[in-house]
């Protein structure tokens, strides 16, 4: 008999960096090959992640199964600005637990709309989202910050109303 899964959304800790960095790189480059702007995609190397993640590590929640780190959010003022699920736990419903607590920690800080950037070439994380309630509300330019500046990176506006 097999021991039971232990799944929780924490407060990512200094201890998690190394592997809340690996996740994002592995599903950054996944999700972002061939969509972004090659001047990014040439910054977003593996040692690009440690310092970006201790950055904001005070707005990133990690999912955490049987004391594994698996996935991380990180939230700043109404913005879900990443949302991270490593390739083996895709599907099992953990990105779901950390767009929820997500929503939840926006609305916490009296917002009653929350807001994300995606891709537009990234249909896994669009359709993620529209499934998970959200709305494509049109295109925006984000600027993503690389060690030389930085590159606008031409995405999709989604938006979610959240209830108190």
């Amino acid at each position: 008999m097999s021991q039971p899964t232990t799944v929780r959304v924490r407060p990512a800790a200094p201890a998690d960096v190394a592997e809340i960095a690996h996740i994002w790189h592995e599903g950054w480059a996944d999700g972002h090959a061939g969509h972004v702007p090659e001047q990014l995609y040439r910054h977003r190397t593996a040692a690009s992640y440690p310092p970006r993640v201790q950055q904001r590590l005070p707005t990133t929640w990690v999912l955490e199964v049987d004391g594994g780190v698996r996935g991380f959010v990180v939230v700043v003022d109404d913005e879900v600005e990443q949302v991270y699920v490593d390739a083996p736990a895709r599907g099992t419903g953990g990105a779901g637990l950390l767009l929820a607590h997500a929503e939840s920690e926006v609305a916490a800080a009296g917002h009653t709309r929350a807001w994300l950037a995606v891709v537009a070439g990234n249909a896994r994380a669009r359709a993620f989202y529209e499934r998970s309630g959200w709305l494509d509300v049109g295109p925006v330019d984000y600027p993503a910050e690389t060690a030389t500046g930085t590159v606008v990176v031409p995405c999709r506006r989604y938006e979610k109303t959240l209830t108190a």
